[in-house]
């Protein structure tokens, strides 16, 4: 009988969950939006996913969980910090990724992967809502449209706007003050997206560029920020047909490799066959391990953190 294992994301806006058999195929997926991190939340993406993949709890292999909310999972066997579980996903889905940008709710994150689609090194900027999904909900709210017709008006804008500050607390104050001087909407949202992206390049910068790039999270499903990152990276971003379940699919895949079965062609790495959390090289060939910091870089070296100033500032064309 064909093994089915469970991965759960518990992130900060949404909870997402993915169900797949031993060869790595995705059997069922869902993805709920939650207003935090919340137990009701996780239990529909989790009940959803099951449904469409027609197994019941009782009938999995193994659940693996990540995400904000990873040790809030019941049934769990093994958690995974997001880095480790978006890599593998991602590489799972697009094959011979070399980075991997996530920008979720109310996160960043910039992974560098090698050919076997382990992790590298990344960077991680969760202390500032700026360019994540919460950022680009304040713009549309401030420019009185729909999230979802953001992208469109952002394609719109052709002069670039000086946007002073890029926090999420006081940008909705700057964006009234920019549409009480009369500038257009339109200018204001690509104005804001191309400063977004310059944000994002220097999160990349953190862990140096590498192509094929591939854009993952909530964020990745506006047309505008993927078309400003390509445009700031010069480079072209892949984005997978379903980019917010990445993290799930990659914890589905190993829960599989953690019951000694090694799904999407992938073997467990020896880091990853005894410790919750991997352990992977950094550039100097050493150990870091982000168990104790969550997601942190453990080192000191110089992408041990991403420091990143409150201002990005796009001058008048």
């Amino acid at each position: 009988m064909t093994a089915r294992y469970l991965g759960v994301d518990l992130g900060s806006t949404t909870a997402k969950a993915v169900v797949t058999d031993d060869g790595g195929t995705i059997l069922g997926a869902s993805t709920v939006q939650m207003g935090a991190v919340s137990q009701r939340g996780m239990q529909r993406a989790v009940d959803a996913a099951l449904a469409e993949a027609g197994v019941s709890a009782d009938g999995l292999d193994g659940t693996v969980a990540t995400g904000y909310g990873r040790r809030l999972v019941p049934g769990a066997a093994r958690t995974f910090t997001e880095i480790t579980c978006h890599a593998r996903g991602t590489a799972a889905m697009c094959p011979g990724v070399r980075l991997v940008i996530d920008i979720g709710g109310q996160d960043s994150k910039a992974i560098t992967v090698d050919d076997s689609g382990l992790v590298e090194d990344f960077a991680m900027n969760d202390r500032c809502a700026s360019g994540t999904g919460r950022f680009y909900e304040v713009l549309a709210r401030a420019l009185e449209c729909d999230l979802g017709e953001l992208a469109d008006l952002a394609l719109q804008g052709g002069q670039d706007l000086e946007v002073s500050s890029m926090c999420a607390t006081f940008a909705e104050t700057e964006i009234v003050s920019l549409l009480a001087q009369g500038l257009p909407a339109a200018d204001i949202a690509s104005s804001v997206h191309r400063a977004v992206a310059a944000r994002t390049l220097a999160l990349v910068a953190q862990v140096g560029k590498r192509t094929p790039v591939v854009l993952t999270g909530g964020v990745a499903r506006n047309r505008a920020a993927v078309h400003f990152l390509a445009e700031a990276l010069g480079l072209q971003v892949q984005v997978p047909a379903r980019p917010q379940i990445t993290g799930a699919y990659g914890a589905a895949l190993l829960a599989g490799e953690s019951a000694g079965r090694a799904p999407a062609g992938q073997g467990p790495g020896p880091s990853d066959a005894d410790t919750s959390v991997p352990l992977f090289p950094g550039p100097s060939g050493s150990d870091r391990s982000c168990a104790d910091c969550d997601g942190k870089v453990a080192s000191t070296g110089a992408a041990a953190k991403v420091t990143l100033g409150p201002t990005i500032t796009i001058g008048r064309s």
